[in-house]
């Protein structure tokens, strides 16, 4: 029988507890359910609501249910409506009339609000640690290839060099960011809704800064109808996490795009790729792509989370339920496209030569070449345009800034000199750009240096 089956003469429909029931993915919060309930008993026991003995009867058994479910001693009961009815049911198999005492002065609908809020708190920690393990090998790799000159790019066309360190370090200020944003999204989490009740509170002396205290919480919640009803840090932790996915998403469009013969600029491990069931030249970047597939289904579950909430008038709504299996299956996702594109990026060989060769096409230092007339004393706009010229000049005979005789870059202009060829290396060209955030050496180390640091403090 329902734990709720006073007011109804008949059995629910099989059809409708297999609808209604959410057992099958709730049961992931076992743990946190314990937790809240220990906690709720414990301060029903020092209020005086319940006899202190019963009290502590009943989170020793509450101990015990733990351990069993965790032996494997306990199976769940897929009968059951939820986790909550499971654990409250086995607890008063076990201790009888003073197990059915633990519910007094709550409701499901503050208890699984309190149970999901202390199950994402902890899986938060979790993904921000996969992050900062991600970022890690990042700045080894931006370390080691702060010098590695390859194009950086817009519109997908070459643009101007940068180093491989440098275009590494950009993901890594993306990832910061987003543990920046879980880490706030933490703090607006870190509310107790636990003694809302259903949504009025309760008549009984119950002591919420106790419970808040006990759970880690940093205070309860200001208001019972918004402590069963709030659903926004379901909301928010899914659109950080959908921004996470869209970094590394991003991430994986150019791991595909170097992974191919056209770039060849890395290479991954054999462990991190698949074959072809019909090319058997084939080696495919799968882990990158899935990473990119991976990134809609993200998008999808915080689409789910606001259309299930924007027509929920107060307080507490069946409709709530749907919040756990996306926003679980959105964690899910996260952890495991950070768990495994961080040993695959750790593993994969980098083709220096091809970066280079592909810099040195592309006339990628037309704008060094614009900026060292520029600094001779002629406009911009006009040194753009000679540059300009200098380039449909190259392309037509097949040559490159470097490849120029000084007589034919005079034939352009006579402000050029024999400088000129120093100003167009592309080393140069690199190790010039000393301005802040830049792609010099100098700049990469400063970068990596600040990184390191981002990731201590957030520790």
């Amino acid at each position: 029988m329902k734990l709720w089956a006073g007011r109804f003469t008949k059995e629910e429909n099989a059809l409708v507890n297999d609808f209604n029931a959410s057992i099958s993915f709730d049961c992931r919060m076992y743990k946190q359910d314990i937790q809240g309930s220990i906690a709720h008993a414990t301060m029903l026991g020092d209020t005086g609501i319940i006899e202190k003995s019963e009290s502590e009867k009943i989170v020793a058994g509450l101990k015990e249910i733990l351990a069993d479910i965790e032996s494997g001693k306990l199976p769940f009961d897929w009968q059951a409506e939820d986790i909550h009815m499971f654990i409250e049911a086995e607890l008063t198999r076990r201790l009888g009339e003073t197990g059915k005492r633990l519910h007094t002065a709550r409701s499901r609908n503050d208890q699984v609000a309190v149970d999901i809020r202390l199950y994402l708190k902890e899986e938060i920690s979790q993904i921000m640690a996969l992050a900062r393990a991600f970022i890690a090998v990042l700045l080894n790799k931006a370390q080691e290839h702060a010098g590695t000159i390859l194009p950086g790019y817009t519109h997908l066309q070459r643009a101007q060099p940068i180093t491989f360190g440098h275009h590494l370090l950009a993901y890594v200020f993306m990832l910061l960011r987003d543990i920046d944003r879980l880490q706030d999204c933490l703090k607006r989490m870190n509310v107790m809704p636990l003694g809302s009740g259903a949504l009025a509170g309760t008549t009984y002396p119950i002591d919420r800064f106790q419970t808040a205290g006990l759970l880690g919480f940093d205070r309860p919640c200001e208001n019972s109808l918004d402590g069963v009803s709030d659903r926004d840090f379901c909301i928010e932790l899914a659109g950080d996490l959908s921004i996470l996915m869209m970094h590394l998403s991003r991430f994986s469009e150019e791991i595909v795009l170097w992974c191919s013969w056209e770039f060849k600029f890395i290479e991954l491990d054999d462990a991190f790729a698949t074959g072809s069931s019909i090319m058997p030249q084939k080696k495919n970047p799968d882990v990158a792509e899935l990473i990119r597939g991976k990134t809609g289904r993200v998008y999808g579950d915080l689409t789910t989370l606001l259309s299930m909430m924007k027509n929920l008038p107060l307080a507490y709504n069946k409709d709530a339920q749907e919040d756990k299996q996306a926003i679980f299956d959105a964690v899910d996702t996260v952890k495991l496209c950070l768990k495994t594109v961080t040993p695959m990026v750790d593993t994969m060989r980098v083709y220096e030569e091809n970066m280079s060769r592909a810099a040195a096409k592309g006339f990628i230092n037309a704008t060094d070449c614009a900026d060292f007339l520029t600094k001779k004393g002629l406009p911009f706009r006009d040194a753009y345009k000679i540059t300009g010229q200098i380039v449909a000049y190259c392309i037509e005979q097949n040559k490159t800034l470097e490849t120029l005789s000084l007589d034919e870059y005079k034939g352009f202009s006579q402000a050029f000199d024999q400088d000129i060829f120093k100003a167009v290396d592309l080393n140069t060209c690199v190790q010039g750009r000393l301005s802040y955030g830049g792609p010099s050496r100098q700049s990469v180390e400063k970068q990596i240096e600040l990184a390191k640091k981002a990731l201590q403090q957030g520790e």
